[in-house]
Formats: C-alpha cells, structure tokens, sequence
C-alpha cells in the first residue's frame, strides 16, 4: 500500500485538491496530520466534499489549531506543545494520502520543521509546484531539502497555467518523474476531481 506526503512548494501550491484527486485516484484513506486555522472548513473537509468514492476514510488530525499561521505560532499562541514525535500514522490498510501544512521548512515548533515530520513518518513524497514566477527557485530549493533529508519523492505535479521553460527545467534538474498537470478550472467539484483521478492512476501506480 502507498503511503504519499503531499507537500507543496509554498502554501498556496493546490495541496489540498492535489491531495483530493489522489484519494479518488487510488481510492485512499486521507489524513491532515496539522490543521491551522478554518476548523469550520477544514482541508480534511474540502477533500470530503470533492470525493466521490465510499472507500476512503478521513482520518482526524492529530492537531488542531483555530489560528491560521504556522503551527508553532499557532500552537504557542493557544498554548498547546505540538510534540512531532506523538504524530503517527494512523492504522490503515488502504492507501494513505497525507496533506503537508505550508511548505517543507514551515516550522512545526521550534526544533522540528514539516521536512522533519515527514522523516520521522518515513513516507514517500509528491511535491506540488505551482507556475508563478520564482517557482522554479521554490521548486530546485524544495528539491534539494528534500535530498538532503534523504527522502524519497515518488514525483511531481504541476499545478496551474504552464510557463514556456519552467516545467522543462525543474524536471531536468530534479529528475522527478512527472505525476501529471492540473491545469486552472473555473470550479473544481467532485466532477473536476473525477476526470483528473481518472488521468493520474495509471502514473499513481506504476513503480
């Protein structure tokens, strides 16, 4: 069974409906293991919303956090001590679609970054990189954290408008294998989710 991090190369890189298009793509569970902020409309209920299959289970989060900012000054702030080392997967037999908070060097609290917790979850990657100017230079630098910690990253998806050369050169230099494209759509719903799993599950499954 797979067990997928989806982290992104910023906050806003499409974590969240990448996560929910691989869930319907493999029909697997989903786990949000820190929330801040928008508890009333969670990312684990966003995901709900756009998929369609009966098989997955939401799993909850480990965290909580009604403030919307980086863990560690959300969880200071409400006075809680996030301790990385309590965040375990949660016991599944399916696949598993893990959403990442933020980017990968996001602090979880003031000795472990959203990179550490991967490490410690001993999962594989799918690094999200949205086209926007700089993504390139968010792209390489995710890519070599990533090296670095000595994680595996299972590939990448591009998500929002192409730009001439951008896509090219990261996978040059990264060498991920490229997991497919989310393009810009003027809604996403369980229709959108639908047709995009449907081209993502065959990548999703090859070794």
């Amino acid at each position: 069974m797979q067990q997928l991090f989806v982290a992104g190369i910023d906050t806003n890189a499409g974590k969240t409906i990448v996560s929910a298009i691989l869930v319907e793509a493999l029909k697997a569970d989903y786990w949000k293991p820190i929330q801040a902020g928008d508890l009333d409309n969670s990312d684990t209920l966003k995901v709900a919303s756009l998929i369609s299959n009966e098989q997955t289970v939401l799993h909850p989060e480990a965290y909580r956090l009604a403030i919307a900012a980086s863990p560690h000054i959300a969880a200071e702030k409400e006075g809680i001590a996030i301790d990385v080392n309590s965040i375990k997967i949660p016991a599944t037999q399916n696949h598993l679609i893990i959403e990442g908070s933020g980017g990968l060097l996001v602090p979880v609290n003031n000795d472990f970054l959203i990179i550490d917790m991967i490490k410690n979850l001993g999962v594989e990657v799918v690094l999200v990189s949205r086209n926007y100017l700089g993504s390139i230079n968010h792209t390489l630098l995710s890519s070599l954290a990533l090296k670095q910690y000595g994680i595996k990253v299972k590939g990448i998806i591009f998500n929002g408008a192409t730009r001439e050369g951008t896509e090219s050169i990261i996978l040059e230099r990264t060498g991920y294998k490229l997991l497919g494209r989310v393009n810009e759509e003027t809604t996403f719903d369980k229709t959108t989710i639908l047709r995009y799993a449907a081209q993502f599950s065959n990548t999703l499954n090859d070794k």
